[in-house]
């Protein structure tokens, strides 16, 4: 049996249309006044995943990546602002990377972002299978962290940062 070229593409676009990744700063803002919420317990799911993205990069010889209660206030922050708009995006990423410049002194900031995996799993393999978030989940980092929500239907939001000291 041929499978048509059109059901790659389609099974293409359904599995990346919902991940992001973004690593670049567009605009300065001052982050002064950025109140940095209270850090979220882990849920299991968030554990999984880091310890799936530090299983990997111990695979590769890649150093494993600690975890950061900013990087995880910074990251449930975007992950509920996700669910409010219903939308996946990166929207006003320079903000985030500018805070976590300012409060961890990170020197590299960067994301993935992810919208309706149900499984640790599922969502971490989406990000390998793509280069640009490959990229972030192999880069020269030092610490990381996800944030991972359910709307009011019960889809996950999925917000992973990482960033270098």
């Amino acid at each position: 049996m041929r499978i048509p070229k059109s059901l790659f593409l389609m099974a293409f676009v359904a599995v990346f249309s919902f991940t992001s990744c973004t690593k670049d700063n567009i605009e300065e803002v001052d982050t002064s006044s950025i109140d940095l919420l209270e850090t979220p317990p882990a849920k299991q799911i968030e554990i999984e995943i880091m310890e799936l993205i530090n299983e990997y990069r111990i695979n590769k010889g890649l150093n494993p990546l600690l975890n950061h209660d900013t990087v995880k206030a910074v990251s449930h922050s975007h992950t509920e602002y996700m669910i409010e708009t219903n939308s996946v995006s990166h929207d006003n990423f320079f903000i985030r990377k500018q805070t976590l410049q300012a409060n961890t002194s990170a020197s590299i900031v960067s994301e993935n972002v992810a919208y309706g995996f149900n499984s640790a799993e599922s969502v971490v393999n989406a990000w390998l299978a793509s280069p640009s978030h490959k990229d972030n989940i192999e880069g020269d980092y030092s610490d990381f962290e996800i944030s991972a929500e359910q709307n009011t239907n019960g889809k996950w939001f999925f917000t992973n940062m990482f960033i270098k000291r």
